[in-house]
């Protein structure tokens, strides 16, 4: 229940459908007035949600900050990649990477250069309409194309949020982790949640950020200031997304 309710919460609090439902609004209303309200708060919530500076800012004070790999000590037993970065074309039998897969790139670099001894992947499937579509196998099939030892990879393949990424991998890292050395890898704007979940299971996690909407330096050119872009908008809804998972997570007591 908690599954399904949470892709309702995700399509209530989407931004773009506040816009779309204030234009509707102003144009079935009667009241002049109140079309009027509507249709301009319709407008201001696009300038808003559609500019990359404003979610350039508000990305900076969410994320958890990155660090260079030559800035880690020591090693990990374990690298724990979060899923949520792939869907599969049946008919050409492929893999189609969405952003998120810099989780996975990132967790191989680290492997090959021995920051971390085995990788475990958390990922169910987190579709309602393809629900035998489970992630972690596919991607553990990815990895062993490109020479990733199969006895290094380790899949939990139940999960269907990050409650139960957490949930379901602990037992498994807590038998593979002899010194309980775990770096976390996952999205900067999701490390949050995540980090909070792993240590409601008992499961310490050092972080270690990837795909950061707030990389580099504060832009401060025109274009990045004022022209509406529609990249900005979708990551408003990632992020309120992620927002509201987390303070949802923290009244449940799962983070």
């Amino acid at each position: 229940m908690f599954f399904y309710c949470s892709k309702i919460l995700v399509f209530i609090i989407s931004p773009l459908v506040w816009i779309i439902g204030l234009l509707i609004y102003s144009f079935l209303t009667k009241n002049a007035k109140k079309k009027k309200r509507a249709f301009l708060a319709a407008i201001l919530l696009f300038v808003f949600f559609s500019n990359s500076f404003l979610l350039d800012n508000a990305m900076r004070m969410w994320e958890i900050p990155a660090i260079k790999e030559t800035d880690i000590k020591g090693t990990y037993d374990v690298g724990i990649v979060l899923g949520g970065m792939l869907s599969y074309d049946s008919q050409m039998d492929r893999l189609q990477f969405s952003r998120g897969v810099d989780r996975l790139l990132q967790a191989v670099k680290l492997y090959e250069d021995g920051i971390i001894s085995k990788i475990l992947i958390t990922s169910g499937s987190g579709s309602i309409t393809y629900p035998e579509l489970k992630e972690s196998p596919l991607l553990k099939k990815y990895l062993i194309s490109i020479n990733i030892p199969d006895e290094d990879i380790i899949i939990e393949s139940e999960s269907k949020n990050t409650r139960e990424n957490a949930l379901f991998s602990a037992p498994m890292i807590k038998k593979v982790a002899p010194t309980g050395r775990n770096l976390l890898i996952t999205s900067a704007f999701h490390m949050r949640r995540s980090m909070g979940c792993f240590d409601k299971v008992g499961i310490k996690v050092s972080p270690f950020s990837t795909d950061r909407f707030s990389g580099g330096p504060r832009r401060w050119q025109l274009d990045f200031l004022l022209i509406p872009n529609v990249d900005a908008l979708q990551g408003w809804i990632l992020l309120i997304h992620e927002m509201t998972g987390y303070f949802i997570y923290k009244i449940f007591g799962y983070a």
